[in-house]
């Protein structure tokens, strides 16, 4: 089965969202290593989750590049987790635009995309069959 552009391309950055996983979950470790946690069990459990997050998203990664539905509709959930989390660092006490808005772009940039895919995957429409 050969793959739309956008899919091959959500694919890529959903494998690089991957990959900053589990830089996020190796500055986990770094802090939890160098005592630099509060709760040394929640800090375990947080790096764990991170890094099971990380699997999750290299397999919504593989299943776009295959063309599975399964990994467009979890790549696209994927961004709007990613989107809350940008919402969550423009608001608060110490909200910052401009780490929202490098939190968000890859997350509206992959989100089109695999919508562009999905699109794509479709099965062509008959026009005919419905009366036009």
């Amino acid at each position: 089965m050969t793959t739309a552009p956008a899919a091959r391309f959500a694919a890529l950055l959903l494998a690089l969202e991957a990959l900053g996983l589990l830089v996020l979950a190796g500055w986990e470790l770094v802090a939890l290593l160098g005592g630099d946690t509060v709760d040394p069990m929640s800090s375990i459990a947080l790096l764990v989750l991170t890094v099971v997050g990380a699997a999750v998203v290299v397999a919504f990664a593989i299943g776009v590049a295959r063309g599975m539905s399964w990994g467009r509709s979890g790549g696209i959930v994927t961004q709007l987790l990613l989107l809350a989390v940008a919402l969550g660092a423009l608001t608060g006490p110490e909200g910052d635009p401009a780490r929202a808005a490098l939190i968000a772009a890859p997350g509206i940039l992959t989100g089109v995309l695999l919508v562009l895919a999905v699109r794509a995957a479709a099965p062509p429409r008959d026009d005919a069959s419905r009366g036009q």
